[in-house]
């Protein structure tokens, strides 16, 4: 038994959500699910909610719409594959934080969303629109079937809803295992596809006589839309009415050959909006010999133009016609039975009741209503993620206006500008949503090895540098610049200073609580950086090399649906704490600090996060923005911490007001310090 979702009516409405729709089709292409999203977006956008829409393709310029990297797929080049986007959609979110998102498709884009929701403790639903297991039999894929099942299942199941359009496919989908399915069905136009807009002049180009039936198929000209078998009822209907036309209405991949090999059909191509409704009209009857449906928005537009529609009795069929009452259907997977039915249907003068019919039971199927249905559902996973976002204490927290994370210090290692590898997009995007009274670059921030080997200096690397200099001039951040390996160049001029900006081979950070730091970039304990500078220029290039493969590596991952993962991270370690203990690198940085009189250091250079008590010695290394992406922070309290971009986009979705706790009594002789007076004062300010 299927049981269809109610809106519970404890459920709190929300006037105005912000919903966000991820999906890889949408108007103006040529689809159901397009037309579908478009007329959802249109819907909800008209009751007061702000809808934007994440798609593939060209957004033309349209406000409401982002674009997101794809590729076409190979077969169908007029429909995009999303690629996975994490990094973008968390930014978004973080910033602009919805009230739910509603996941459209199951491509490598719409997983990416899914798992980008779940990290920040977003409601997201997911949409069910395709059979993609089934379109494999119809490619000579029958061995992938199972294995689409389970990517499906494995997908939607991430999500804390999945709408599916017809309650044959909720069944299905629930038989299989998949999670909280719902059903929300689909409306139609009657205002649009009507009777009424019968244009004789169009028939008389398709060389229908009046009098003449002529037979419609509207959709894709594709294998899955099982086409040979309304080439074979049409031959069969000639038997009854010899000179019958037909009219494909439609594009698709099969369309050149099918028009070589049927020259009496006429085939229109893709049409839309009146004219689309004015094929519709000017035909007798439409044939539906599709079994790959989740719905069929076209056989409904067929019945809303009083058609006398031949379809099998599953999806809408099942649930909007009524044999020969409304339309004639056979039993899905029957083919003579189908055939039946559409020589059956040739004989039009017996039909006149059938059609009009038809007419009528289409009239109240009003998209308001489905949009009515679809926002309910939304209202409910957010009012379920709520209630178990409260439970585990998640809700409560004050969210910060301007979500950004307010700490004292904020201490950054090898962004290596650049280097093809280098983030330095979420580099700036990790500044750009933290406020601090300090800025400590730790090292290999311009990577002048790659440049002299002709890597590119691009725009995103420009902007690293203008957010660190517009947090110096405007924000009045005081910027502490140290040398590293790979920006030795540095090493004639030190040290040197710009206003607030200053360039040192090594750093004393005093805490607020009193202690003492050594920072330094940490190449000159190792070996290979300090006495074989050759070696160590070696090692770079097959490092980048590395990263390169890395890359190449990953886009396969991607393409089948897996995670990113580090190769060249999962090597390097290696290699690199080979290298660390034989030079014994973070015992002698430790040795270092307690020389120096030092509670802790600081630093970077090997690409290996990590805060640890070693001793009497905090180590700290604040990694790198070319794998890790982590950075090191001094929170207002005293307390340091190790941060990774992934979790630090999280956590700002949801901050607590900051708390400046009093200055601790071992940092009230730092109070007479210049700098520690202009600190106070940057934190009074705000």
């Amino acid at each position: 038994m299927v049981t269809i979702f109610k809106k519970p009516e404890t459920i709190i409405r929300h006037p105005n959500m912000r919903i966000d729709i991820v999906t890889d089709t949408f108007t103006p292409d040529i689809n159901g699910v397009a037309m579908t999203l478009g007329r959802l977006t249109e819907g909800m956008r008209q009751r007061g909610h702000a809808v934007h829409v994440i798609r593939t393709g060209s957004t033309d310029g349209q406000r409401g719409q982002t674009e997101v990297r794809s590729v076409p797929l190979p077969g169908y080049t007029e429909i995009r594959i999303g690629l996975p986007s994490p990094f973008k959609l968390r930014r978004r979110w973080s910033k602009r934080r919805p009230d739910a998102i509603y996941v459209a498709t199951e491509s490598p884009l719409g997983r990416s969303a899914i798992s980008a929701a779940a990290s920040l403790g977003l409601p997201v639903v997911a949409g069910f629109h395709t059979n993609f297991d089934e379109y494999m039999a119809k490619y000579r894929l029958r061995g992938l079937q199972s294995a689409a099942v389970l990517w499906l299942r494995h997908i939607h199941n991430r999500a804390d809803m999945t709408l599916a359009p017809s309650a044959e496919v909720v069944k299905r989908l629930v038989d299989d295992g998949f999670n909280e399915v719902r059903l929300l069905g689909r409306g139609v136009d009657t205002g649009l596809f009507d009777p009424a807009k019968r244009c004789e002049l169009l028939r008389a180009q398709w060389g229908a006589r009046p009098g003449v039936p002529v037979v419609a198929v509207v959709g894709r000209v594709a294998a899955e839309k099982n086409l040979e078998l309304a080439t074979e009822a049409l031959r069969r209907m000639r038997t009854e009415v010899c000179d019958m036309r037909c009219v494909i209405i439609g594009d698709g991949p099969l369309r050149e050959r099918m028009q070589a090999a049927h020259p009496d059909i006429c085939f229109a191509g893709v049409q839309q909006g009146e004219s689309l409704a004015a094929h519709y009209a000017s035909a007798d009857i439409l044939l539906f010999p599709s079994e790959t449906e989740t719905f069929g928005n076209v056989l409904i537009e067929g019945l809303a133009s009083g058609l006398v529609t031949v379809s099998y009795d599953y999806a809408a069929a099942a649930a909007h016609v009524r044999h020969r009452e409304n339309g004639l259907k056979a039993p899905k997977g029957d083919a003579e039975a189908w055939l039946a039915e559409a020589v059956r249907a040739a004989d039009l003068g017996t039909h006149d009741n059938l059609r009009e019919a038809a007419r009528r039971s289409v009239e109240n199927l009003s998209w308001s209503g489905v949009v009515c249905t679809f926002e309910s559902y939304l209202e409910a996973a957010v009012a379920a993620k709520r209630g178990r976002m409260t439970a585990t204490g998640f809700v409560g927290k004050r969210h910060r206006k301007d979500g950004k994370l307010h700490v004292r210090t904020v201490f950054i290692s090898d962004v290596h500008l650049g280097s093809p590898d280098s983030k330095a997009r979420e580099a700036v995007d990790f500044l750009k949503h933290v406020k601090c009274a300090k800025l400590v670059l730790n090292g290999d921030i311009i990577d002048a090895w790659s440049l002299r080997r002709g890597a590119k200096w691009s725009d995103r690397h420009t902007k690293f540098v203008r957010t660190v200099l517009k947090m110096s001039e405007k924000d009045d951040v005081e910027v502490i610049y140290l040398r590293g390996n790979h920006d030795d160049v540095l090493d004639r001029f030190l040290p040197l200073a710009f206003g607030p900006i200053k360039f040192v081979r090594e750093h004393i950070h005093e805490s607020i609580t009193g202690k003492h730091y050594l920072v330094v970039h940490g190449d000159g304990f190792d070996s290979v950086s300090s006495h074989h500078r050759w070696l160590a220029m070696a090692g770079s290039v097959g490092y980048d090399l590395l990263l390169y493969f890395n890359r190449i590596y990953n886009r396969w991952r991607a393409w089948r649906g897996h995670a990113y993962f580090s190769l060249s991270q999962k090597i390097k370690a290696r290699v690199k704490s080979a290298v660390s203990y034989i030079d014994r690198y973070e015992i002698q940085l430790q040795q270092l600090a307690l020389h120096r009189h030092c509670e802790g250091i600081i630093c970077g250079h090997i690409h290996t996060p990590e805060d640890r008590q070693v001793g009497d010695v905090h180590y700290l290394n604040s990694g790198d923005w070319v794998e890790s992406l982590s950075a090191v922070v001094e929170h207002l309290d005293g307390r340091f911490e190790l941060i990774h971009y992934e979790d630090f986009l999280e956590s700002i979705a949801d901050t607590p007001e900051p708390h400046y706790a009093p200055m601790p009594p071992a940092a009230a002789k730092l109070r007479s310090h210049p700098r520690q007076q202009r600190l106070a004062a940057v934190f009074n300010s705000r």
